[in-house]
Protein backbone atom coordinates (compact mmCIF):
# COMPACT_ATOMS: atom_id res chain seq x y z
CA UNK A 1 0.00 0.00 0.00
CA UNK A 2 1.42 3.75 -1.21
CA UNK A 3 2.21 6.43 1.54
CA UNK A 4 2.49 9.68 0.19
CA UNK A 5 4.33 12.07 1.71
CA UNK A 6 4.01 16.02 1.32
CA UNK A 7 6.70 19.20 1.94
CA UNK A 8 8.85 16.04 2.74
CA UNK A 9 11.87 17.64 5.06
CA UNK A 10 14.69 16.40 6.78
CA UNK A 11 12.53 15.68 10.27
CA UNK A 12 9.30 16.15 9.39
CA UNK A 13 6.33 15.93 6.62
CA UNK A 14 3.58 18.77 6.98
CA UNK A 15 0.93 15.23 4.73
CA UNK A 16 0.61 11.49 4.97
CA UNK A 17 -1.84 9.97 2.95
CA UNK A 18 -2.38 6.12 3.42
CA UNK A 19 -5.84 4.16 2.42
CA UNK A 20 -7.46 7.43 2.14
CA UNK A 21 -6.40 8.99 5.00
CA UNK A 22 -5.19 11.95 5.32
CA UNK A 23 -2.59 13.24 8.44
CA UNK A 24 -1.18 16.17 9.02
CA UNK A 25 1.56 17.42 11.45
CA UNK A 26 1.07 19.71 13.74
CA UNK A 27 0.37 23.02 12.96
CA UNK A 28 1.38 26.47 14.40
CA UNK A 29 1.52 29.85 13.52
CA UNK A 30 4.19 31.37 11.05
CA UNK A 31 3.48 34.68 12.54
CA UNK A 32 4.37 33.75 16.62
CA UNK A 33 3.96 37.49 17.27
CA UNK A 34 -0.11 37.23 17.01
CA UNK A 35 -1.84 36.73 20.15
CA UNK A 36 -4.06 33.69 20.60
CA UNK A 37 -7.44 34.32 18.16
CA UNK A 38 -4.61 35.56 15.26
CA UNK A 39 -2.25 32.23 15.66
CA UNK A 40 -5.21 29.71 15.80
CA UNK A 41 -6.53 31.41 12.28
CA UNK A 42 -3.25 31.20 10.40
CA UNK A 43 -3.41 27.16 12.12
CA UNK A 44 -6.70 26.99 10.76
CA UNK A 45 -5.78 28.01 7.27
CA UNK A 46 -2.89 25.76 7.02
CA UNK A 47 -5.00 23.32 7.90
CA UNK A 48 -6.98 24.18 5.13
CA UNK A 49 -4.93 24.59 2.65
CA UNK A 50 -3.26 21.00 3.53
CA UNK A 51 -6.55 19.16 3.36
CA UNK A 52 -7.53 21.33 -0.05
CA UNK A 53 -4.50 19.71 -1.70
CA UNK A 54 -5.67 16.42 -0.26
CA UNK A 55 -8.45 16.75 -2.28
CA UNK A 56 -10.40 17.00 1.35
CA UNK A 57 -12.01 19.62 3.22
CA UNK A 58 -12.91 20.24 6.95
CA UNK A 59 -16.03 18.63 6.80
CA UNK A 60 -14.24 15.39 6.99
CA UNK A 61 -11.75 15.67 9.76
CA UNK A 62 -11.87 12.42 11.61
CA UNK A 63 -10.30 13.97 15.15
CA UNK A 64 -8.18 16.72 15.69
CA UNK A 65 -5.61 17.10 18.83
CA UNK A 66 -4.56 20.70 20.35
CA UNK A 67 -2.36 21.90 22.19
CA UNK A 68 -2.21 25.11 23.92
CA UNK A 69 0.23 26.94 25.76
CA UNK A 70 -1.45 28.18 28.26
CA UNK A 71 -5.04 27.04 29.29
CA UNK A 72 -6.10 30.75 30.39
CA UNK A 73 -6.19 31.20 26.42
CA UNK A 74 -8.30 28.00 26.12
CA UNK A 75 -11.86 30.56 25.23
CA UNK A 76 -10.10 32.80 22.83
CA UNK A 77 -8.66 29.86 21.04
CA UNK A 78 -12.34 28.12 20.90
CA UNK A 79 -13.89 31.54 19.45
CA UNK A 80 -11.76 31.16 16.29
CA UNK A 81 -12.32 27.48 16.30
CA UNK A 82 -16.45 27.59 16.61
CA UNK A 83 -16.78 30.45 13.74
CA UNK A 84 -13.77 27.69 11.54
CA UNK A 85 -15.30 24.54 12.40
CA UNK A 86 -18.12 22.62 9.73
CA UNK A 87 -21.41 22.43 11.70
CA UNK A 88 -22.83 19.16 11.52
CA UNK A 89 -19.71 17.67 11.46
CA UNK A 90 -17.47 18.61 14.08
CA UNK A 91 -15.09 15.93 14.50
CA UNK A 92 -13.93 14.25 17.97
CA UNK A 93 -11.28 16.66 19.34
CA UNK A 94 -8.88 16.72 22.50
CA UNK A 95 -7.10 19.94 23.84
CA UNK A 96 -4.24 19.53 26.31
CA UNK A 97 -1.92 22.26 28.38
CA UNK A 98 1.69 21.50 26.64
CA UNK A 99 5.29 23.42 26.82
CA UNK A 100 4.91 24.14 22.37
CA UNK A 101 8.52 23.57 21.07
CA UNK A 102 8.58 27.75 21.23
CA UNK A 103 7.77 29.87 23.64
CA UNK A 104 5.88 32.30 21.47
CA UNK A 105 3.85 29.88 20.02
CA UNK A 106 0.59 29.89 21.76
CA UNK A 107 -1.27 26.73 19.91
CA UNK A 108 -0.54 23.40 17.87
CA UNK A 109 -3.55 21.81 15.58
CA UNK A 110 -3.13 18.19 14.98
CA UNK A 111 -5.43 16.86 12.18
CA UNK A 112 -6.50 13.44 10.94
CA UNK A 113 -9.06 13.75 8.41
CA UNK A 114 -10.74 11.16 5.86
CA UNK A 115 -9.66 11.60 2.04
Amino acid sequence: MTIQRFHVGPRLSEMAIHNGTVYLAGQVAEDASQDMAGQTRQVLAAIDRLLTEAGTDKSRILSTTIFVADMAEFPAMNAVWDAWVAQGNTPPRATVQAKLAKPDWKVEMQVIAAG
